[in-house]
């Protein structure tokens, strides 16, 4: 999954527009239309796992079924015949993303959902989502690598279409394998909500989900540019016969040193928000991301800067992804503290809409930027081009993350309230189990 994540975060719209030769803005919308899609199917996903009853669990069911369409989904969006062109390839697009944006949606949000009901504990959370997040970036290593050998082939198409073939087996093969083997709790079976639409309002009741969805949203609407314009840069804005190496081997190196701490620094991420504070190490890294984004606009031709930076925005990164899920567990326990009701499919499908919503802004943005600065793919660019591509990738994160930071100083949940909240919820259910004896 760490594989074609990569792919399609980073060179889905290149190819696109480079291979496929569809318009910039007609990709971007219809990359923006997925998102909107998904508006409608992730509460409703989320809605439907919180309620399933199922001999296999009310997540695990979702993960089985979700297998073959995922497989499907990525062949299509990197296989389009050769003979469509026109209107006709962007159809094709648009039923890829379909497809697959559904397939991935039944998949993720009760895969994450689980994740928060496998412990109630504070830490122990931080270091389940911690390498969970370690084994997904290691993935993106092996996603560089293919990126590399997709930069490198003459036939892009055909490579294209092997690697997807072969992706799209295994992800489904992975997930039926993983799916029959996992254990599920089944006491929070009928604990689901009984109303789609209270269900998502009581999540944004919820004080402390409110903000930590609005800081999300900026850093992802922030975020999302880096996977989507780094193709576009090596490509357009740095002079190749002042790369170091060729342009898709140093367009992978310029990630993998963006990825590698994402993994490697897992750890010391666990162990930091032990010692101080979730909430103060996740401040920490939203204001060094800000500072790096700042600082790639300056750097762009200074590569040992720009190696450095993106080592920085690796750690922060890393860090964000670590601490952020964990932080969203707890506010769970908080929401059944109010209401009395499980509703980690609701949570997981706001935040998945949340996350995909910004991205889609981002691609739109992007797609539009393009279009009417001028670009023209496969020929060299004019210097408002450059500047677009520049100003995206560098002031418009650097603005998000900065925003983003100073909004979560407010942030109040902490590990004593969240003690007291589950103190309260263990209390409401020893006294539940009591209730019949009596």
């Amino acid at each position: 999954m760490g594989i074609m994540a990569t792919l399609f975060g980073v060179y889905l719209m290149k190819f696109s527009t480079d291979v496929l030769l569809i318009a910039p803005a007609a990709m971007g919308t219809l990359i923006a239309a997925s998102r909107i899609w998904d508006g409608f199917s992730d509460p409703m996903v989320g809605y439907l796992s919180d309620r399933t009853r199922s001999p296999m669990g009310r997540r695990r069911s979702w993960l089985f079924y979700s297998a073959i369409p995922m497989g499907i989904g990525l062949l299509m969006i990197w296989s389009p015949p050769s003979m469509l062109t026109g209107a006709m390839v962007i159809l094709w697009m648009a039923l890829a993303l379909l497809v697959y944006e559904t397939a991935s949606t039944a998949f993720y949000i009760p895969h994450g959902a689980l994740g928060v009901e496998l412990t109630p504990n504070y830490h122990e959370r931080t270091r389940l989502f911690g390498y969970s997040h370690m084994f997904t970036a290691i993935g993106a290593v092996f996603g560089l690598a293919a990126l590399y050998f997709m930069g490198e082939a003459q036939d892009k198409r055909t490579f294209a279409f092997y690697l997807s073939a072969f992706a799209g087996t295994l992800v489904a093969a992975m997930i039926l394998w993983s799916t029959y083997n996992l254990p599920e709790r089944q006491d929070y079976q009928g604990r689901g909500p009984d109303n789609v639409f209270k269900s998502i309002i009581d999540v944004f009741k919820n004080p402390h989900a409110l903000l930590l969805l609005i800081v999300y949203g900026i850093e992802t609407f922030g975020g999302a540019v880096i996977g989507v314009l780094v193709p576009y840069l090596v490509e357009y804005v740095i002079p190749e016969d002042q790369l170091p190496m060729s342009g898709s081997a140093f367009m992978v190196s310029i990630l993998l040193v963006y990825t590698v701490p994402q993994f490697v620094f897992t750890p010391l991420w666990i162990r930091l928000a032990k010692r101080f504070g979730k909430k103060k190490i996740w401040a920490a890294s939203m204001f060094l991301a800000s500072a790096t984004f700042f600082g790639y606009f300056f750097a762009l031709e200074n590569f040992n800067l720009l190696w450095f930076l993106a080592f920085c925005h690796g750690l922060s990164s890393g860090c964000g992804l670590v601490v952020a899920p964990a932080i969203k567990a707890d506010i769970i326990d908080y929401d059944e503290f109010l209401t009395g009701e499980r509703k980690e499919g609701a949570y997981l499908a706001v935040w998945n809409l949340v996350r995909k919503s910004s991205a889609a802004i981002t691609a739109l943005i992007v797609g539009w930027v393009l279009q009417f600065s001028g670009f023209e793919p496969n020929v060299a660019q004019t210097e408002e081009v450059k500047f677009a591509l520049r100003a995206l990738f560098s002031l418009l994160p650097f603005s998000c993350y900065l925003i983003g930071a100073i909004l979560f100083l407010r942030f109040q949940f902490n590990e004593a309230e969240h003690s007291e909240v589950r103190r309260e919820l263990d209390n409401r259910k020893s006294d539940a189990q009591e209730q019949p004896a009596a």
